[in-house]
């Protein structure tokens, strides 16, 4: 099984926020936060997937995810490239 760490952005005040997470199913995950089923800081908005990298195993993906999050210059130039 593949895991997938994943950047999705959002709008919210004419500002473009961010959110990282994990997951096996990416099309899944991506429904689940749009339909306000996903974390809780993703509900109520629209997600937009502008990342994912797929992982062999879930620990590396976890790892992986974490230091995404913290990373917040990396996340910046992500949003800043690719939305």
């Amino acid at each position: 099984m593949s895991f997938f760490v994943y950047l999705l952005t959002s709008k919210q005040k004419n500002k473009l926020i961010s959110y990282v997470g994990y997951t096996s199913d990416l099309k899944k995950r991506l429904k689940l936060h749009n339909l306000s089923k996903g974390a809780k800081f993703t509900k109520g908005k629209k997600w937009k997937l502008i990342y994912s990298k797929k992982y062999k195993t879930k620990s590396i993906a976890m790892s992986e995810e974490f230091k995404l999050k913290k990373n917040y210059k990396l996340r910046k130039l992500i949003k800043e490239n690719l939305s």
